[in-house]
């Protein structure tokens, strides 16, 4: 292991190991990144002994002073290390586990290196790299780790059925690690993920997002939701997805398969984009059409008003799946809401006004919601398609056009209810909103420019109209 042996951090790890007289092991993510040739600067130490002692040895060996994260109702310590590169040294002592059939939460126990590699979630997470002056460099492969990464096979250490129900949370990280490196599942192991769905339930929202959250920001998202789907992990975790799979055909007229479809946009979009929230918007984006599916004889399938009922249905959504009830969730709801208007807009004649109004509503996110909408356009006619991208161009033109000319994006009214007020000697109330909503529209409309003059004289109109006399 030449790679690591160059490391100047392991040595020092090692030479506390020795001091101390502890068998230590590097394990995990970082050998199995190493063997790839992925970069990873998250180190985790196994110590035969007190990692906790380890950890305070080997913060004495470093350069600088190094504080040391102690965390012992958990027998781990944390040190973050800036030597030749910046790293965070993680160091537990080896244990074994047992576990409770209402909880993943493991009951520990002191162990040996076997005993550690036995609990480790996958062949590939289970290679060991020795520290101790004997065995430095030496790589421990008790599972054929080495052969399932030269394979790209996803295998659990010991049985599957066994692995998973102890942790179900490995299920996700099964898929996960298949979506991220691009592996397959072994056969026995994908078979233990639908014989163990169920087991799921017991496992935190949160602790499930963020496996969701790490396969939706992969190169290829789409291959960890088919999966999902396949082993029946998808109804269980976020049933409004798996409504969207299937189709419906009366009379003859089918409608496309939503599910798969929503998965073209976000593999589409995960080709423009590493957004965790405008991915969010990808998968959301038509997840009221099961709801709002209606059949007309005349014109087949309808999906009216998706756009509005699936914004509605972000905040419920985000909610259940623990997801954060704050700007990310405002922008999603913004984006799902707005997702068809563009597309309207390069269907038609592009009007000035048309153009005003999405960069008024879209404000700043405009940028994203147009990625959003060219990654929406999934035909397999490619004339078609030819022609939607061509005309997108023309709608982007205009907004830059629009933009330069009449400064929409994060509007601001030129006319304040103060200056409304001070200008008719009037009381707040609902006139000073009636004045506002018109200058607005004068704006949109192209009736007026965006600046205060124009919008002043036009206040004064609206006014006069009203009956109201311009003060002083």
């Amino acid at each position: 292991m030449e790679n690591f042996i160059d490391k100047d951090v392991f040595r020092r790890i090692a030479s506390a190991a020795d001091e101390l007289g502890i068998p230590a092991y590097v394990v995990g993510g970082y050998v199995r990144d190493m063997v790839m040739g992925r970069k990873s600067t998250d180190i985790d130490v196994v110590a035969v002994g007190s990692g906790i002692d380890l950890a305070q040895k080997t913060a004495e060996k470093l350069d600088v002073e190094t504080h040391v994260n102690i965390f012992r109702n958990f027998g781990t310590a944390m040190i973050k290390y800036k030597g030749e590169e910046e790293w965070i040294l993680e160091f537990v002592g080896a244990r074994k586990e047992s576990y409770r059939r209402d909880s993943r939460k493991p009951i520990v126990e002191d162990g040996t290196l076997e005993d550690d590699q036995n609990r480790r979630d996958f062949t590939i997470n289970a290679l060991a790299i020795g520290l101790n002056k004997d065995i430095f460099g030496k790589l421990i492969d008790s599972f054929g780790g080495l052969k399932d990464i030269e394979d790209k096979i996803i295998r659990t250490p010991l049985k599957p059925g066994i692995t998973f129900s102890d942790d179900p949370l490995r299920m996700m990280r099964a898929i996960r690690f298949a979506t991220q490196l691009g592996f397959r599942i072994e056969e026995n192991t994908y078979k233990a993920l639908s014989e163990n769905g169920e087991r799921i339930s017991i496992v935190s929202k949160e602790r499930i997002m963020d496996e969701l959250n790490k396969i939706i920001l992969s190169p290829k998202p789409s291959a960890g939701f088919k999966l999902l789907e396949e082993t029946g992990l998808l109804k269980r975790i976020f049933p409004e997805m798996q409504d969207l799979k299937g189709v419906e055909i009366i009379d003859g007229k089918g409608h496309k398969d939503n599910f798969y479809h929503t998965l073209k946009v976000l593999d589409n979009l995960a080709g423009k984009s590493d957004d965790l929230w405008l991915r969010w918007a990808a998968i959301l984006h038509d997840i009221a059409k099961p709801a709002t599916k209606r059949f007309d004889p005349k014109t087949g399938w309808t999906f009216h008003g998706h756009e509005f009922v699936g914004a509605k249905m972000v905040s419920r959504i985000f909610r259940k799946l623990k997801l954060p009830l704050n700007d990310k969730m405002v922008f999603v709801k913004k984006m799902v809401a707005l997702h068809l208007r563009p597309i309207i807009l390069s269907e038609s004649i592009v009007t000035d006004s048309a153009v005003r109004r999405l960069l008024f509503e879209a404000g700043e996110d405009i940028d994203d919601l147009m990625k959003l909408c060219e990654a929406d356009i999934t035909s397999k006619n490619k004339q078609k398609v030819r022609r939607f991208l061509k005309n997108f161009k023309i709608v982007r033109q205009k907004l830059i056009e629009i933009e330069e000319k009449d400064r929409l994006r994060n509007w601001q009214p030129p006319i304040t209810g103060e200056v409304i007020i001070n200008t008719f000697g009037l009381k707040p109330g609902p006139a000073i909103g009636e004045i506002k909503t018109a200058i607005r529209e004068a704006i949109l409309d192209g009736k007026i420019k965006n600046d205060f003059d124009e919008a002043y004289k036009y206040m004064v109109e609206i006014g006069k109209g009203k009956g109201f006399e311009v003060e002083g």
